[in-house]
């Protein structure tokens, strides 16, 4: 099985091996070593990938070890929204700066509009992940992971679904950008700046924070754009 480096690549994984083993609601999957193994990836990555099922309410997790230990299923994976989102942004003529400018939308309104704040760890793990990130592909993988917990604060599946399917067309280019810049110093810092008003409750600052980040991970293509269009009124 090829290594996978995204936590969108584990996701999908772990729906296929919910569909090939014929899991049903009620139904355990395997613990996380246990799915790390089957997958060849990290654990890491298999932690976020369930963490965004769990928010997404296909899966709950359950403590314990031996056959106790793994999440159970409550509801199928609704994967084929995602999967059909991603074809059409992927056949569509879309322009970059056009893609920008929907995440701002998606994820300035989901930090201030939350009704998931479970959703937090899922970004709370990828900063831990970010930070510990060997190298800018890693970095960006686990940055993935961090907007979708964003978009995922909303409790609105669609968001998430076209989130994931907006970040899968430009991660190439996210990655030569964060190479280019030499640098994630600044990157972290606008992550844990949302994050952290996004704990308090600073719903107008959250989304402030956003439109500033966006920028300065695409100053050539943002200018003043998201800055100023980001302003909430």
């Amino acid at each position: 099985m090829r290594k996978s480096r995204t936590f969108e690549d584990v996701i999908a994984q772990i729906e296929q091996r919910i569909a090939d083993d014929g899991l049903t609601v009620g139904d355990r999957l395997p613990g996380e070593r246990q799915l790390a193994e089957q997958l060849q990836v990290g654990r890491s990555s298999v932690r976020e990938a369930l963490r965004v099922l769990e928010t997404l309410g296909v899966i709950t997790s359950q403590a314990g070890r031996g056959p106790d230990a793994g999440a159970v299923l409550i509801s199928r994976p609704e994967s084929a929204l995602a999967d059909l989102l991603r074809l059409h942004l992927g056949t569509a003529s879309l322009a970059l700066p056009e893609v920008i400018d929907t995440r701002l939308m998606i994820e300035q309104w989901a930090v201030q509009h939350v009704d998931a704040p479970e959703a937090m760890e899922v970004m709370r793990s990828a900063l831990d992940s970010m930070e510990a990130a060997a190298s800018f592909e890693e970095f960006v993988d686990h940055d993935v992971t961090f907007h979708m917990g964003v978009a995922l604060l909303s409790g609105n599946r669609l968001l998430a679904a076209t989130m994931r399917a907006l970040r899968q067309t430009i991660h190439a280019y996210s990655v030569s950008a964060v190479r280019t810049a030499g640098r994630t110093d600044v990157l972290m810092a606008d992550h844990w700046r949302i994050y952290e008003l996004v704990g308090a409750r600073d719903g107008q600052g959250a989304a402030r924070a956003v439109a500033d980040h966006l920028a300065h991970a695409y100053p050539s293509l943002t200018g003043e754009g998201p800055a100023r269009s980001g302003d909430p009124a």
